[in-house]
């Protein structure tokens, strides 16, 4: 279970460009999500003037190993059943790395599952970190991948164990060093090791521990100010990069500056992928309607064209989404939707003056029904074919204005019942639940999904409803039919 102490040596080889001692860690989950999930091994390498020495010891997560980590890691449940648990080696672990810098490969992901277990053991981690995959990216730009299986085979790693176990991996991380040292001076390695750890300045109001906690995968942030006023939400792919561009030093623009003052508490929520943030955020800022978000603001008027007939010609009719049938689509003749009425008639306006539509049928301009009738001002000068003045059949117009509306029409829900859009990992997949153009929310797992889809329906919402409509243009073949 516990592997010892590996002998100390003197390692000479990383003394001039690592002066700072360092604690290379590789850790073992049960998942993906350093909140949910939980630790099944440590692998610990310590680096500094007296040598190296090796650490390693299984862990008793405290819950079911699934068998998709089983499978990669070759670590089970019985393996672990006898292992000490997180807390009782936390003091021991804390001891090795405290005074060194974090070194591990995608690192935020093994030091945010350590920061959590920590925080549970009632105790605190605060290093300064350093990711090999940066390190790799900054020291070798012209290589594609950075992974740890391509710096084995990059570099001529020698695997001395079984991959994907905690102290295999983070002695791999001791070769790659090796190697980084060999292939670059000195200076360069110290200058790329003090640009990867430096810590941003962050706005006087705001807790430093944030930097430690930030993610590096996909989600959404929020911005908090004076008294937990909601000012600013935001997603990425990228959680920790984009939330510390915001306080950048050479950042010019007003809003930035001001937003960096302002802000007193930062919170933020992992997602799956892209898809996720994306409908979180959107759904978020309709919600709490921060002051700095102006796009996908809430809008009352919301609104689509239905065209309806009157005298044999199209016309149409401006309806409320409020008023929306989400099933009917286009064998209503629905158009849109759009933020508001003036959106709405500005792309009638348009379609008069590029295609030389009437703008009496269009409702752009009064119709007389006095003494027969009467021609637009358009048609007077030449720029509609008629149908106000009985000169263009109605049913030739009516194709024309259907042709020119096509791109926009409303798509009816094209199934039953609602769906559901995977995203993630195949060890931490989520589903993404919509129904009738609604975002329902996100499930871990299908027992989730009785309470969501009882739950009160959302309103209709524009931003994601045309986000939705592009996310299953692009991955028809993966919806999963959930009624």
């Amino acid at each position: 279970m516990l592997r010892g102490l590996f002998s100390c040596r003197r390692i000479a080889v990383l003394s001039a460009a690592f002066v700072e001692p360092l604690v290379l860690v590789d850790l073992e989950t049960t998942g993906a999500n350093a909140t949910r999930d939980r630790i099944t091994e440590i692998g610990i390498v310590e680096v500094d003037a007296r040598g190296v020495r090796a650490w390693a010891s299984l862990v008793n997560p405290g819950v079911p190993i699934p068998s998709f980590i089983q499978s990669l890691t070759g670590i089970d449940d019985a393996m672990v059943a006898g292992a000490p648990t997180f807390a009782e080696l936390a003091e021991e672990v804390l001891l090795r790395l405290e005074g060194r810098i974090f070194v591990a490969h995608n690192a935020r992901f093994d030091y945010g599952f350590l920061k959590n277990e920590f925080k549970r053991a009632g105790l605190a981690l605060r290093s300064r970190v350093l990711c090999t995959v940066k390190l790799s990216r900054r020291l070798y730009p012209a290589e594609y991948k950075h992974s740890l299986d391509a710096l084995v085979a990059r570099h001529g790693l020698r695997v001395d164990g079984m991959r994907h176990r905690a102290l295999t991996d983070a002695e791999l991380l001791l070769q790659f060093l090796q190697v980084v040292e060999r292939d670059h001076p000195a200076p360069a390695v110290q200058a790329a090791i003090t640009e990867l750890t430096r810590q941003p300045a962050l706005p006087p109001g705001l807790d430093p521990a944030v930097l430690d906690d930030l993610p590096d995968g996909a989600g959404v942030y929020l911005f908090h100010g004076e008294r937990d006023a909601p000012l600013y939400v935001g997603k990425s792919t990228g959680l920790r990069r984009r939330v510390l561009s915001h306080f950048a030093a050479d950042h010019k623009a007003h809003k930035e500056m001001q937003l960096a003052q302002l802000v007193r508490r930062i919170d933020w929520i992992e997602t799956a992928g892209e898809l996720g943030a994306l409908l979180l955020e959107a759904r978020l800022v309709k919600q709490l309607r921060p002051v700095f978000n102006a796009r996908l603001r809430p809008s009352a008027e919301q609104c689509l064209w239905r065209l309806v007939e009157d005298d044999g010609v199209l016309v149409p009719r401006l309806i409320d989404v409020a008023d929306l049938d989400t099933d009917s689509g286009g064998r209503d003749f629905l158009f849109g939707p759009f933020r508001g009425r003036r959106e709405a008639a500005k792309l009638l306006e348009k379609l008069a003056e590029e295609l030389g539509l009437c703008r009496q049928a269009l409702g752009l301009e009064p119709r007389s029904r006095k003494g027969g009738p009467t021609p637009c001002f358009g048609h007077q000068l030449g720029r509609c074919k008629g149908v106000c003045a009985g000169r263009e059949a109605p049913a030739l117009y009516n194709a024309r204005l259907l042709a020119a509306l096509g791109k926009h029409a409303f798509a009816a829900w094209p199934w039953p019942g609602p769906v559901g859009l995977p995203e993630g990992p195949e060890w931490a997949p989520q589903l993404h639940v919509i129904d009738r153009w609604r975002y329902l929310g996100t499930v871990h797992d299908l027992a989730e999904l009785p309470e969501l889809l009882a739950a009160p329906a959302a309103p209709f919402d524009i931003d994601i409803y045309k986000l939705l409509r592009a996310e299953f243009k692009k991955r028809a073949g993966q919806v999963r039919r959930l009624g």
